[in-house]
């Protein structure tokens, strides 16, 4: 096999108080199993609020030499020594967690309004959004502007967490969509395929579609001709955690599988808490290696993508 890659991760954190961290970015090495943590996210802004919300960073994405990633209510901009450089806000931007980009547009999901976002990296402007709903066993897109005070109102039926971009169009999912959604050119919302309640990062691959089939524990590779492949997310032993119990909402476990990127022709890697990275191989079916950046129960990973 080629060089195993090195990974850029993003991470959340279940229950920590005012004063202690709140996750990060890091950089993954495989080939040398190193970790190196290049931004701690310790705010005095965030809101202790609410499951999750502001207690972390989340998507990321690259354009040129800028880095973007998301936290709950603003996109940041760095640069590739980890300043910002930047950062935008938008009205209808809540509790955003997955981006994805193609071109010169940046798409976000906002969860608080179960909508996407597209921003223009050259303007660099909120240029449009569309809120998702389900009516009458139909998927709908209402699409709105943005720049304006005229959106919708703020909605969390779906928790849309998830989108992808290629040439074919405009993929996301959410935890309660139970459906790998597609928006085509006219902003015509179908269904692709049907996923399990709870799913993270659905997106299609070659002939069919991989996930994080968060509620069992598991990274998927499922064909159209039923084919695929099954990876069990790694677990230690009860008695390395560390903080277990901490979190009230009972929300921080083991083997929460978040986080998802495409390696090269045949590898995956996928995150999971505490935080850990995995290597999955589609070809063998077997997971290739798995790196540990701490065994704190609350803290998971959340964006992830190959450092380029």
């Amino acid at each position: 096999m080629k060089t195993l890659p090195k990974l850029i991760a993003t991470s959340v954190v279940r229950g920590s108080q005012q004063g202690e961290s709140h996750g990060g970015v890091f950089t993954i090495d495989f080939e040398t199993r190193e970790c190196q943590q290049h931004v701690d996210w310790n705010t005095g802004e965030i809101d202790f609020e609410g499951r999750g919300a502001d207690r972390g960073l989340r998507g990321i994405e690259f354009d040129g030499d800028d880095i973007y990633i998301a936290a709950s209510d603003e996109l940041f901009c760095y640069d590739r020594n980890f300043r910002i450089k930047r950062s935008f806000r938008n009205n209808y931007l809540k509790h955003c967690h997955e981006i994805s980009r193609i071109d010169r547009t940046l798409f976000l999901t906002s969860t608080g309004f179960d909508c996407l976002l597209a921003f223009d990296l050259t303007s660099n402007d909120f240029i449009w959004g569309i809120q998702i709903q389900r009516r009458d066993d139909a998927w709908h897109g209402i699409r709105f502007d943005p720049r304006t005070k005229n959106g919708p109102h703020s909605s969390n039926s779906l928790h849309i967490n998830t989108v992808h971009v290629n040439e074919n169009g405009i993929f996301l999912s959410g935890l309660k969509t139970r459906a790998l959604l597609h928006i085509n050119s006219s902003f015509e919302v179908a269904e692709v395929c049907n996923l399990p309640q709870g799913t993270h990062n659905a997106r299609p691959y070659g002939e069919g579609v991989i996930l994080n089939d968060t509620a069992s524990d598991h990274v998927r590779y499922v064909g159209r001709d039923g084919s695929g492949k099954a990876f069990k997310i790694v677990t230690y032993d009860d008695s390395e955690m560390e903080f277990a119990g901490v979190d009230d909402s009972k929300l921080a476990r083991q083997g929460f599988g978040r986080g998802l990127c495409v390696v090269g022709d045949r590898l995956l890697a996928g995150g999971s808490s505490p935080s850990t990275v995995s290597l999955y191989d589609l070809v063998s079916g077997k997971t290739v290696a798995s790196v540990n950046l701490t065994m704190d129960i609350r803290n998971a990973i959340h964006g992830l993508e190959v450092w380029t």
